[in-house]
């Protein structure tokens, strides 16, 4: 019988030992002063800084990136989409009011080409970095037969920290808050199945993808990373009050805010409020996709909603502004019965 090795069984370890040297450098320019020891261990050591806290909070979070890696594979354009892993994670932790500490990622395929995972990599080291967390660990699995030829999947886990009295959510929710919206890159990671969906049925080839969309070509507006809205959202904090966060993701705003309210109210949406992106109005156009049906699947334009006392709209606003984000108040919370709709949109989208 021949002699076999893992290379004939489609692992190249030799693959994976030189990716593990070009990830080091990228996860090193991640770390924050409580990691003990980062890549290359059995695990990933991390001393949680309990001497800023007086009853300290953890809070985890786990995501992918959804089909939108499809897209990138078909484009062939993998820097941004590690950025998405992490974006996914981290703001679901701030949403608790919580510092992202650390983050781990999970890499599968069915064949480790270098340097596609150091571009993935390296977009997970630089959405840390925006985040303010560290990459201390993560696993590369080359899974032949388990995965299609260079088919990938992209899986991230984060870990942050805050104080048990300074949880956000619906029990500091009131009558009469205002609901802040701050803006989105673009669909960030959700609604990708029927996106494609779209791309297949009108038949659009790579070249098609190069279409102008408010001045940038629609694949590069599809592919835009989800933003990070970790650093303005604890700079705010530091100086003002914020009831509770929504994360715009899968379910939309039509499911998303009504998992911040508090039993008999309601919250009122005006969707004039803010002109909705361009690659949205393409997408129902194109798409002949309802009203309601868009809003439950995309963020339509708003990443994040932020619940807050009516009296400071103007500080929230502007210190948003201040730290790079694009915000105006949307909405308000009313109250309502036990029967109403959680949310209720007026106005005409812009």
């Amino acid at each position: 019988m021949t002699t076999l090795n893992y290379n004939d069984a489609g692992v190249n370890i030799d693959a994976g030992d030189a990716l593990v040297k070009q990830i080091i450098p990228m996860a090193h320019q991640t770390l924050r002063p409580e990691v003990l020891e980062g890549l290359g261990g059995f695990g990933g050591l991390f001393e949680l800084p309990i001497h800023k806290y007086k009853n300290p909070v953890l809070v985890s979070s786990t995501d992918g990136v959804g089909t939108k890696l499809k897209l990138a594979q078909r484009l062939d354009r993998h820097d941004t989409i590690g950025i998405d892993l992490v974006a996914m994670c981290v703001n679901d932790i701030i949403v608790s009011g919580a510092e992202p500490l650390f983050f781990l990622d999970y890499y599968a395929t069915g064949n480790l080409k270098i340097d596609v995972a150091t571009q993935i990599i390296q977009g997970i080291a630089n959405g840390c970095h925006q985040a303010g967390c560290a990459l201390i660990g993560g696993e590369t699995a080359e899974m032949p037969g388990l995965y299609t030829n260079d088919d990938y999947d992209l899986a991230g886990f984060a870990v942050g920290i805050l104080e048990k009295t300074a949880i956000l959510g619906a029990k500091r929710v009131q009558i009469g808050d205002a609901l802040i919206g701050i803006a989105a890159s673009g669909p960030h990671s959700n609604g990708y199945s029927l996106i494609r969906k779209i791309l297949d049925l009108l038949d659009l080839s790579n070249d098609d993808l190069q279409q102008n969309i408010d001045g940038q070509p629609l694949g590069t507006a599809l592919l835009t990373p989800t933003r990070i809205y970790v650093k303005s959202i604890l700079n705010l904090l530091k100086i003002t009050k914020i009831h509770a966060l929504a994360h715009i993701t899968g379910g939309g705003l039509l499911e998303n805010i009504p998992r911040i309210l508090p039993p008999n109210t309601q919250a009122l949406i005006d969707l004039s409020t803010w002109q909705r992106p361009a690659i949205f109005k393409w997408l129902q156009t194109t798409g002949n996709i309802a009203e309601m049906e868009l809003l439950r699947t995309f963020n339509c334009g708003v990443g994040m909603v932020l619940v807050v006392p009516e009296h400071t709209i103007n500080i929230v606003i502007d210190s948003l502004m201040k730290h790079g984000e694009h915000a105006w108040q949307l909405g308000i919370i009313k109250m309502a019965s036990s029967e109403a709709s959680r949310i209720v949109f007026q106005g005409q989208a812009r």
